[in-house]
């Protein structure tokens, strides 16, 4: 029989920019390329009972009997590069792509591989960073417990002469990032979010509009920087990448960052047209897109609020894209950032989601124990607890104090540890005290919307609510897809506040999922406006969740500082039918 078939281990390495380095001096790239296979790669290779199935020029084919073997060699390999490249110029460092895949292959009387497993490796190491190791869904599912890496789910790909879309890993070692972040002494945690902007176009041909895009490029750097939940690149590592042509997977590849952001600006006559775009560096695919016009003699006034906005909207989309992704994977799988998001991104209302959240957050905290962000949202947590205990302890509020108390210990320029430092010092009636974090996380990110509804919940509560509906409708314009289930409940809050009953219950009505406490303003806001069967209808649903509600004590805890606001949602609530 001249062929058979058996399910093997494929590896594919491929020298990043292997015709730039030979183009530039050919006889002393190969010279180090042989030293390289008989001093290193070949000896791991061996170490590891893996088979070179065959070379083409700078490109190795290998085979093994285990996942295991083949990605254990692959580590080394890597690993070893990255010490002998240190000190070696960039434009002259060798470096490899390696993918691993494992499944059915054909192998012929010559000994030589053949079938879609081998295509799949070679595809999959086009996907992997430079010093980087990409696997298939399958070879990940056989190794994810066995190693200490992380991994990042890059979702289904669709490679080239594969009939069906492949899932694929990014395997997360030191290897796997370039030397210069190693040189600043930190690996850039691409289990986060990262990005980089990309120099904006002149489209105009004029050469005067160039300091606009150059203008538009740092000023979107700088803002993003901001959000510490993601690794923003350089302005000097991503300047490379000018003009119109430029290969989106491969500068997402070489700047080590999973989104990029690129735009232009277009003048027409005395108009201004400023274009941006987040692309996902994994597959090419946009993921926004959007267009700014504006008169030329106003683009000064304009300018911040485009780059506001723009900010605004790429996290937005960054996080919603990532929170998707890790809505798909597994529970068990989850590490602390990922437990981080799908925590959050639950529908707060009833104690059993909230319940769920929690273990999300201490997850997240036992496995990252300096987890700044995980002690943020868990002191969220038990202080959504304390307001359905209607026993007059002060237990959870003094655990929620102390989550927040560390969040800011922890990293004190995290604007969402000031922001619930600042709920629980409120809570805790120092409202003096909150003020000043809430205007603290402001001036640690004034682009961020959440910013903004909050401290617009700070002024409802102070009885401001002009400047409170200001600050909630001012998120949505930050970003105009800022949707969080809570949103529409606290903006009726306001509206309650303002005597406003029935925009309150309109904006009640579009929340898919109210909190515990807004569904109390709910029932007043129906009572107030006069409704008494919808009113009931609330309170009934109420008093199935909290059977010992009690008026008195739910007021008690809002911090409501006018007194008459304190009576005014008393009344309602006692309208309503909520019991004394």
């Amino acid at each position: 029989m001249s062929e058979r078939r058996k399910l093997a281990a494929i590896l594919a390495a491929d020298v990043v920019g292997y015709s730039r380095l030979a183009g530039s001096d050919e006889d002393r790239t190969l010279a180090r390329l042989r030293a390289l296979r008989s001093d290193l790669i070949d000896p791991t290779i061996a170490v590891h009972t893996g088979r070179v199935v065959k070379r083409t020029g700078d490109g190795t084919l290998v085979e093994f009997r285990s996942v295991v073997d083949a990605v254990r060699c692959a580590i080394e390999v890597q690993n070893a590069m990255l010490v002998r490249n240190a000190g070696v110029p960039p434009d002259r460092r060798i470096e490899f792509r390696i993918g691993i895949h494992i499944g059915d292959i054909v192998e012929e009387s010559d000994g030589d591989l053949m079938g879609d497993g081998i295509n799949i490796a070679a595809r999959l190491e086009g996907l992997a960073k430079p010093n980087g190791i990409c696997l298939s869904g399958s070879a990940y599912e056989q190794v994810r417990e066995k190693f200490k890496e992380q991994f990042v789910d890059l979702g289904e790909q669709t490679l080239k002469n594969i009939a069906r879309p492949v899932r694929a890993y990014q395997m997360l070692s030191g290897a796997a990032f370039t030397e210069p972040e190693v040189a600043r002494g930190r690996l850039v945690q691409q289990d986060k979010p990262s990005i980089a902007v990309l120099p904006f176009q002149n489209m105009s041909g004029d050469v005067e509009q160039q300091y606009l895009c150059d203008g538009l490029t740092e000023d979107l750097i700088t803002e993003l920087s901001r959000f510490r939940q993601m690794q923003v690149a350089s302005r000097n590592s991503s300047s490379r990448f000018r003009g119109a042509d430029v290969d989106m997977i491969r500068a997402g590849r070489e700047l080590c960052v999973q989104y990029l952001v690129e735009g232009s600006v277009r003048r027409m006559g005395t108009r201004i047209r400023i274009t941006a775009q987040l692309i996902d560096a994994t597959t090419g695919n946009h993921v926004w897109a959007e267009r700014y016009d504006s008169a030329q003699d106003e683009i000064f006034d304009i300018q911040d609020r485009v780059v506001r906005t723009i900010v605004g909207t790429l996290v937005g989309r960054m996080t919603a894209a990532r929170t998707d992704l890790v809505l798909r994977k597994p529970p068990a799988s989850l590490a602390a950032y990922e437990c981080v998001l799908r925590g959050d991104a639950l529908p707060m209302g009833t104690p059993e989601i909230e319940a769920e959240a929690r273990h999300y957050f201490e997850r997240a905290i036992e496995l990252d124990p300096s987890y700044a962000r995980a002690y943020a949202l868990l002191s969220s947590a038990i202080e959504r607890e304390w307001f359905l205990d209607m026993s007059g302890s002060t237990r959870l509020l003094d655990e929620a104090f102390e989550m927040a108390r560390k969040a800011v210990a922890l990293d004190e320029n995290d604007h969402l540890c000031q922001l619930v430092m600042a709920w629980t010092q409120v809570d805790r009636g120092a409202y003096e005290v909150g003020e000043q974090h809430f205007a603290k996380a402001i001036s640690l990110n004034p682009n961020h919307p959440v910013n903004h509804t909050d401290l617009a919940m700070f002024y409802n509560y102070r009885g401001e609510t002009e400047k409170a509906i200001d600050g909630m409708l001012e998120a949505k314009r930050l970003d105009p897809f800022f949707n969080p289930s809570w949103y529409w409940g606290e903006l009726a809050a306001v509206y309650f506040n303002a005597r406003r009953y029935d925009d309150a219950i309109a904006n009640m009505r579009r929340s898919s999922s109210l909190s515990f406490s807004k569904q109390v303003w709910f029932a007043a806001s129906y009572a107030m406006a006069g409704k008494p069967d919808l009113a009931g209808d609330c309170v009934a649903g109420l008093l199935r969740r909290v059977p010992d509600f009690s008026t008195a004590r739910y007021v008690a805890k809002e911090p409501l500082f006018r007194i008459e606001d304190r009576q005014h949602l008393a009344e309602g609530m006692r309208k309503a039918g909520l019991p004394e």
